[in-house]
């Protein structure tokens, strides 16, 4: 297992690394962004429970790129390291538009497997993403996609011996993210690589249901042929809760 999550890891850097190269080119445009978020997990009973995450994402100004994403669903406890969960997601422009021009919305249907386990004494987590997507485009008509996503993170306890289970106290966290078009993606940039998350933080965990942090995301995004690609450089504060 050690050395098939290293593997794992080695290749997700290794991907990540050449998109960031290719992002560096003159064409790519930066953006600098703030996102806000809360992710919630409340578990009903041994095998049942309820994963919805809520973020407000804001570009340089509150006219420029504002957008929520409500993604609510339910998780199945397979095990106690490994959750499947199937749930709707829904975005939504909050920009000011002209008063003729629709706002972008999107409507997603997602199903996803996460697997957790400890490497070198850290809490790593693996999770597996399918989305279907209802596209909704001011200038076009709507249309459906599928996305695949692969993410991975892991949380280092600063303030006491990763030996112990971690209850309370200062930690960083490393995280990445992959996404890919497996389906329409002649709709969307013409490539089944969409874009890539990578992050990194500091939080503090106040006790094992609520943990707050504050980080920096470097988000690639690629575009069609003929328009340059997207670096996103975002400041992100997140509050997870577990109850």
């Amino acid at each position: 297992m050690l050395k098939q999550s290293l593997l794992v890891a080695f290749i997700c850097l290794f991907l990540f690394a050449s998109v960031t190269a290719d992002a560096q080119t003159p064409a790519a445009t930066n953006n600098y962004n703030s996102w806000a978020a809360w992710f919630n997990n409340v578990k009903f009973s041994k095998k049942w429970g309820l994963n919805n995450d809520i973020q407000l994402r804001v570009g340089e100004s509150w006219n420029q790129g504002a957008l929520l994403l409500v993604r609510p669903g339910v998780n199945y406890y397979l095990k106690p390291n490994q959750t499947i969960t199937a749930g709707y997601a829904f975005t939504l422009s909050l920009n000011d538009l002209p008063s003729d021009q629709p706002r972008i919305g999107e409507h997603r249907i997602w199903e996803q497997y996460i697997f957790t386990h400890k490497i070198f004494g850290a809490a790593l987590q693996h999770r597996a993403r399918l989305e279907q997507r209802f596209m909704q485009r001011p200038a076009d008509a709507d249309f459906f996609a599928q996305r695949a996503r692969y993410f991975f993170r892991g949380i280092i306890p600063l303030t006491q011996p990763t030996s112990k289970p971690f209850a309370e106290g200062l930690f960083a966290s490393v995280q990445n993210e992959l996404f890919f078009n497996i389906q329409n993606k002649e709709k969307l940039n013409g490539k089944v690589f969409d874009q890539n998350r990578a992050y990194a933080s500091v939080g503090y965990r106040f006790s094992a249901k609520y943990d707050l942090e504050l980080g920096y995301m470097y988000q690639f995004i690629e575009r069609s042929k003929g328009v340059p690609n997207t670096n996103n450089h975002i400041a992100q504060i997140a509050f997870y809760t577990r109850l």
